[in-house]
């Protein structure tokens, strides 16, 4: 996903200023609402590559309308927020709603596609250049586009986003024993997909090469 050069202006001559650079992401968000575009640009450079790393891990290069739309959607339910939860909770929260409503267009349908879709893999293709020279990322990251959808959000939130179970169920809108039971469900899914290709199914090897994914992903993300 391509940044434009405008932007990337942007941010460059924004990124010194102390008093955006010390400001909280809720601080930003208001000054962004109340018309103040350095603001705007700050808080989507601070989160531009997490957002566009949990859209492209789904739905493949391109993402640009749903990451924008994504933010825009921060500044419209910012009077709805009960303040009880963290930023990331806040954006990923909303984040999700714009998956689920990009693939509802998609399959033309009311139904929920967070819970009625299965893996997303058939419907839209991997990310071209993330892994494409490294075969283990690349096992890794077909694995986890193969687990159901509700699953592969829990799992790449927890480990990527270091989101805690109780905040999970926040964004997924489900009780918390239904989290822990994805996350489970996910880690043995990983677990027998990389003991088949690669013959070690241990925790750390598991939480070694989701880490190596992530660093891979947020690279790629910011060098576009």
């Amino acid at each position: 996903m391509k940044k434009s050069a405008r932007f990337a202006r942007t941010v460059k001559r924004y990124r010194a200023n102390p008093r955006i650079d010390m400001a909280t992401d809720f601080e930003l968000l208001d000054a962004w609402r109340a018309g103040d575009s350095r603001s705007g640009n700050a808080l989507f450079e601070r989160h531009f590559s997490s957002v566009c790393r949990f859209f492209r891990s789904k739905l493949g290069d391109e993402v640009e309308d749903v990451v924008q739309r994504t933010f825009l959607a921060c500044i419209e339910a910012r009077d709805r927020f009960r303040g009880s939860s963290s930023f990331k909770t806040y954006l990923f929260g909303i984040a999700r709603r714009q998956l689920q409503d990009h693939l509802r267009k998609r399959a033309r349908c009311r139904l929920d596609p967070m819970s009625t879709m299965g893996s997303l893999a058939p419907w839209f293709p991997s990310p071209s250049t993330i892994v494409q020279h490294d075969a283990e990322l690349q096992r890794l990251l077909d694995a986890m586009r193969a687990l159901p959808l509700d699953q592969q959000v829990a799992v790449e939130l927890f480990y990527w986003e270091g989101l805690s179970a109780p905040q999970l169920a926040e964004i997924l809108e489900v009780p918390e024993g239904t989290v822990r039971s994805r996350l489970r469900r996910a880690r043995l899914a990983l677990h027998r997909s990389l003991a088949l290709a690669e013959g070690d199914d241990s925790e750390a090897h598991i939480e070694t090469s989701i880490a190596r994914l992530s660093h891979a992903m947020m690279r790629d993300s910011d060098a576009s």
